[in-house]
């Protein structure tokens, strides 16, 4: 346990520049280096992530049920939703396809959602989970994070490519603004989330 347990910069009132790395004394409030405002933690980063992570868990309630794609086909309206649009694809055989919306527009924003939540969590519960474990989590959040505009793209390769006269008109639906939000929301939810408080918890264990 001693060999973890060894002082960290914030508990010796060491801040990490933002802007250029630079450890200086949290004391001088600027980066002597950049001028940049210290910080030993990022200021109210578990109630951003949490706002922004609220807000977007509103937004993905109207993300699936507004349609994604208005396909106009000899006249006729068809107002697919990414659930329908699945379904739709599943049944054409285009099953890697849907599979692979699948994962990027339902699965991904869901696991996305749970685990910043677990780690905001974690934070004010210290023994909800270990440090170790949190970090994996928080790696695993920007490891899928790749994939949350798979579908955004689909929309717009098929809105460019299938557009045939009269006979056959495609557009993005409402939800696509909806879904768009969702995701810049969470990334946003996850940049504004400091790891390192992660650890805050094990270093004052260490400290005692």
């Amino acid at each position: 346990m001693n060999d973890y347990c060894r002082q960290s910069a914030a508990s010796q009132q060491l801040a990490n520049c933002s802007s250029c790395s630079l450890v200086s004394p949290i004391e001088l409030e600027k980066c002597p280096r950049c001028q940049t405002q210290l910080h030993l933690r990022k200021p109210l980063n578990l109630q951003l992530t949490m706002a922004y992570l609220i807000t977007a868990l509103l937004l993905y309630i109207p993300a699936n049920l507004w349609p994604m794609m208005v396909t106009e086909k000899l006249g006729q309206v068809e107002y697919n939703t990414i659930v329908g649009g699945i379904i739709v694809l599943w049944q054409e055989g285009s099953e890697p396809i849907a599979i692979v919306v699948f994962i990027a527009s339902v699965l991904v924003p869901i696991i996305k959602f749970i685990i910043l939540f677990m780690l905001c969590f974690s934070v004010y519960f210290s023994g909800l989970l270990c440090p170790a474990k949190r970090l994996k989590l928080y790696r695993l959040t920007e490891l899928i994070g790749r994939w949350s505009m798979v579908d955004i793209f689909v929309v717009a390769i098929l809105v460019a490519l299938i557009q045939l006269d009269h006979l056959l008109n495609v557009q993005p639906g409402s939800g696509t603004i909806a879904f768009a939000g969702v995701v810049v929301l969470t990334m946003i939810a996850a940049k504004s989330f400091d790891p390192r408080v992660l650890w805050d918890d094990f270093d004052r264990k260490c400290d005692r």
